[in-house]
């Protein structure tokens, strides 16, 4: 063999193994009832939810590890029940499972997708509560239509806070695989597929890689299409009624 090809082959063994990522998953749960039950990674793929590693929790404890060619988004299952995503990345990721907690942390993408979360469900917390402090602020006399009018204020002002909180983690995502994913976990939220102000803002501003990844692709194509239905039935709705 050639000298030159075997230098040239031994530079290059650095860049092929790092192609190549290693993760562990350290994982603690405090779920009762997953104490010897089986969990499951599993990541979506042509519309099948493929297994990619499993492991048992053993008092409590659970741990996987393995190899991937690239960062992706998986899911932690037990048995056929979704439990949570989790950014397959190279690193150790350390889970957290308890009833009040659901947690990824320790590499960079898992650690920006649970503060989002976090954020998130602050957010919608907040909202949800709008509804008891309207009550208790009747029950202690004041004014039903003035403190509906005030909440809804405030209601409106949380709305668009979260809405701009999520189409900001978004665009600051557009090239990693948390933009896509959480992208899809809003259209998931709808009833089917279609083009809402919100989601309408998000692309606006989505560069090509985003719009081509095949979930948003598909979506995108398929809301389109459901617009345009919507859209014809309300014309016929029109002549129909002017017919009349």
């Amino acid at each position: 063999m050639n000298v030159n090809k075997i230098l040239s082959f031994l530079l290059l063994l650095p860049f092929l193994a790092s192609c190549t990522s290693k993760y562990k998953i350290e994982g603690t749960s405090s779920v009762n009832s997953l104490d010897g039950k089986m969990l499951y990674l599993k990541s979506l793929n042509d519309g099948e939810w493929v297994k990619l590693d499993s492991a048992e929790v053993v008092h409590g404890l659970f741990s996987m590890k393995g190899k991937i060619d690239s960062v992706q988004m998986v899911t932690l299952y037990m048995d056929s029940e979704s439990i949570m995503p989790i950014v397959l990345e190279n690193g150790k990721i350390t889970v957290t499972i308890s009833n009040s907690e659901l947690k990824a942390v320790g590499t960079p993408l898992n650690a920006a997708l649970y503060e989002f979360i976090g954020k998130r469900n602050q957010l919608e917390e907040s909202i949800s509560e709008l509804e008891q402090e309207e009550t208790r602020m009747v029950m202690d006399g004041g004014n039903l239509e003035e403190i509906h009018s005030q909440l809804m204020v405030k209601g409106d002002s949380l709305m668009n806070e979260m809405n701009q909180y999520i189409k900001k983690f978004i665009s600051t995502n557009y090239e990693n695989v948390l933009g896509p994913s959480v992208f899809m976990m809003l259209c998931s939220s709808l009833p089917y597929p279609v083009m809402t102000p919100q989601i309408d803002d998000i692309i606006k501003d989505a560069p090509y890689s985003f719009k081509s990844n095949k979930l948003v692709r598909e979506f995108l194509s398929k809301a389109k299409e459901n617009m345009k239905l919507i859209e014809e039935h309300q014309r016929l709705e029109q002549n129909t009624s002017t017919d009349k």
